[in-house]
C-alpha cells in the first residue's frame, strides 16, 4: 500500500516553476498548438465529438498536470484509447462511455494506492512493440471515412467499417477530400521530418480550413463546437448500467494505466535526471478521468506524442503541461467558430500522419531479429490489436510471452550425475567416481528451477534410475522450487524407494527444506539422510547402508 499524502502535489513540484516560468510558459504554449488538432481528430473519432476532445485535453490535461508522477507528461484523449471508446459507444452511446471514463479513474486511484504503478516495468518488449503498431493501423484504418467522404460506413469493427468506406468511395469518388487528406498528411510529416519545431499540424491544417472557405471546396466541416466548457455534471450516471460497464472501464483503466506509464518512461528516458513516481502518475491519471467525464469528456491517457514534443520544446516543470491545457481553453472560449470550420479531410490528414510516426520500424525488425519467440509475440499482438481490440492483444500477448519464458527457464533445469568427492586431481574424480558405481551408489546435482514447468521431465530422468542402491541427490543449486516441483520430487523418492533404492540429500536450504516438509517430500529417514555436505552422504552410505555389518562391530 502507498501513503495517500506520497501521492498529493507538494511545493518542490512548482518552485521551479516559480522561479523562472519562462520556458514552461513557451513549451506549453508550443505543445497546445499541437495539441489542437489532435484533441478534435481524436474527439471525433471516439464518437462524441470534437468539443469531447477539447474537454479532455483541458481537463484531463489540467487535473493529470497537478496530481501526476511525471513533470514532463502531457495528458489528454490519445488514439489507443480511441480504439477501446468506439465499440463501448456503439454498445451504450456518449453517456456509457462517459461512465466507463469515471469508472476508469475511481479503478485507477485505487490501483495507485495499491501500489500497482511499478509493474509496467515487467511488460515485453515484443508485447509493447505489436500492439503499438497495431494501435496505429488501427487509427488509420479509424480515418478512412473522413479522408474518403464517407458519411457513415457500416461494422462492427474497425476494418470493416473502413472496408465498407472504399467500397462506398469506389462506387461514388471524392477526389477533393481523399486529396486533402493526403497533401495534409504529407505535409505534417515532412515537417516533423525537416521543421521539427514548428506547429506543422496546426499550420497544414489552417491551410486547408483557408482553402476551403476561399476556393469553395465541398470538405465537411467538424461543425458547430460549443463556445465553452460545459456545466460539470454527473447525469450520465445510471447505477442500473452500472453493472455492465464494470468490465469496459477495467479494460480503460488497464489501457490508461499501461499508456501513461509507458510515456512516462519514454520522458525520463528524453530528459536528463529525470524520472517519474509511477503511483503517483496513476493517482493523477485517476483523478483526470474521473474529472474529465463531468464536463463531457472522453476517458484520458498520457499521450507520448505531446509529451515528447513538450520535453524537445525545453519544459523544466509540470508548469508546461498546465499551460498547455490553459491555451486549449482559451481557444474554445474565443475561437470556437473558427474551429467549427476546420475540414474533417483534414483532421483524417494529421491522424494518418500520426499513425506513421508512431511505428518504429527499428525497433520492429531489431525484435523481428532477436528470436523467433519474440517475433511470434509481437505479431500475434499486432494481429489481435487490428482484429480484436487493445486489452485482449495485450493480454494474449502477454500471455505468449509467459509461456515461452518459462519454457526458457524450464530448459535450464537439470539432472546430471556427478563425481561428489572433491579431490584435486581429474584423474582422482574419475577413480571416486568408478569406486561410486562399483559400490551401486549414484550421484545427481540438480541445477537450476525445479517448478512446474520442468518437473515432470526431471521426474522421467530419474524414475529411469536402475542398478544402483543409493541415490545421493545434490540440492544446493536448486535455484527455484515451488509446490509442484515438491510434489514431482515426492513422487520420484516414492518409486525409487518402491524399487528398494535408499535417497540422501545434501546441501538443501533452510527454505527448500521447509517446502518439502510441509509437502512429505524428504527422504523416509527424515533428517537422517539429509547432510550438509556430499561427502558425508557418500560415507553414510557406505558404511550404514552398504555395510550393516561394519556398523554393528
Amino acid at each position: 500500500m502507498v501513503s495517500v499524502r506520497a501521492l498529493l502535489p507538494s511545493w518542490s513540484d512548482w518552485s521551479p516553476a516559480v522561479r523562472a516560468p519562462g520556458a514552461d510558459l513557451l513549451s506549453g504554449l508550443m505543445v497546445a498548438l499541437v495539441a489542437l488538432p489532435l484533441a478534435l481528430g481524436f474527439g471525433i473519432s471516439s464518437g462524441l465529438g470534437a468539443a469531447a476532445g477539447l474537454a479532455t485535453a483541458v481537463v484531463a490535461g489540467a487535473v493529470a498536470a497537478v496530481f501526476g508522477g511525471s513533470r514532463f507528461q502531457v495528458s489528454g484523449p490519445t488514439g489507443a484509447m480511441t480504439v477501446v471508446l468506439v465499440p463501448i459507444f456503439h454498445q451504450h452511446g456518449g453517456g456509457g462511455v462517459l461512465a466507463v471514463g469515471l469508472l476508469a479513474g475511481l479503478v485507477l486511484v485505487v490501483l495507485a494506492v495499491a501500489g500497482v504503478g511499478r509493474a509496467v516495468r515487467y511488460m515485453p518488449a515484443p508485447v509493447i512493440e505489436g500492439f503499438t503498431a497495431g494501435i496505429a493501423v488501427v487509427i488509420a484504418l479509424q480515418q478512412f471515412p473522413s479522408a474518403l467522404g464517407i458519411a457513415h460506413a457500416d461494422g462492427e469493427k474497425v476494418w470493416q467499417m473502413a472496408s465498407d468506406a472504399v467500397r462506398q468511395y469506389i462506387t461514388h469518388p471524392h477526389h477533393v477530400t481523399l486529396a486533402t487528406a493526403l497533401l495534409v498528411a504529407a505535409v505534417v510529416l515532412a515537417g516533423g521530418r525537416y521543421l521539427p519545431k514548428l506547429p506543422v499540424a496546426l499550420i497544414a491544417v489552417a491551410a486547408a480550413t483557408v482553402a476551403a472557405r476561399v476556393w469553395g471546396l465541398e470538405l465537411t466541416p467538424i461543425g458547430e463546437i460549443p463556445s465553452g466548457l460545459a456545466a460539470p455534471t454527473l447525469g450520465f450516471v445510471h447505477f442500473d448500467q452500472m453493472g455492465s460497464l464494470i468490465g469496459p472501464a477495467l479494460a480503460v483503466a488497464a489501457l490508461a494505466a499501461l499508456e501513461s506509464l509507458l510515456s512516462a518512461t519514454a520522458a525520463d528516458s528524453m530528459a536528463v535526471g529525470a524520472r517519474h513516481n509511477p503511483d503517483r502518475e496513476l493517482f493523477g491519471q485517476g483523478l483526470a478521468n474521473i474529472a474529465a467525464p463531468m464536463f463531457g469528456g472522453v476517458p484520458a491517457t498520457g499521450a507520448i506524442a505531446r509529451t515528447a514534443v513538450n520535453v524537445r520544446s525545453g519544459a523544466r516543470t509540470r508548469l508546461a503541461a498546465l499551460t498547455h491545457a490553459v491555451v486549449l481553453a482559451a481557444i474554445i472560449y474565443t475561437a470556437a467558430g473558427v474551429v467549427a470550420d476546420i475540414p474533417l479531410a483534414a483532421l483524417a490528414g494529421v491522424l494518418l500522419a500520426t499513425t506513421v510516426r508512431m511505428v518504429e520500424t527499428a525497433s520492429l525488425s531489431a525484435i523481428a531479429r532477436a528470436s523467433k519467440g519474440d517475433a511470434a509475440i509481437m505479431a500475434v499482438t499486432f494481429g489481435v490489436t487490428v482484429v480484436m481490440d487493445l486489452v485482449a492483444a495485450v493480454a494474449i500477448g502477454v500471455g505468449i510471452a509467459v509461456v515461452l519464458a518459462l519454457r526458457a527457464v524450464a530448459k535450464e533445469a537439470r539432472l546430471q550425475q556427478i563425481p561428489l568427492d572433491t579431490p584435486a586431481e581429474d584423474v582422482t574424480h574419475l577413480a571416486e567416481e568408478h569406486r561410486l558405481l562399483h559400490d551401486h551408489i549414484v550421484a545427481y546435482r540438480i541445477d537450476g528451477p525445479l517448478f512446474f514447468a520442468a518437473a515432470h521431465r526431471f521426474l522421467l530422468e530419474l524414475a529411469e534410475v536402475s542398478d544402483v542402491r543409493v541415490v545421493i541427490l545434490r540440492m544446493s543449486h536448486i535455484t527455484a522450487l515451488d509446490t509442484t516441483g515438491a510434489l514431482v520430487l515426492k513422487d520420484a523418492i516414492g518409486k525409487l524407494d518402491h524399487h528398494h533404492i535408499t535417497v540422501l540429500m545434501s546441501g538443501l536450504r533452510d527454505d527448500h527444506h521447509r517446502r518439502l516438509a510441509a509437502i512429505g517430500a524428504l527422504p523416509p529417514g527424515g533428517d537422517s539422510q539429509i547432510f550438509e555436505h556430499t561427502p558425508d552422504a557418500i560415507a553414510y552410505a557406505r558404511t550404514h547402508l552398504l555395510n550393516p555389518a561394519k556398523q554393528s562391530r
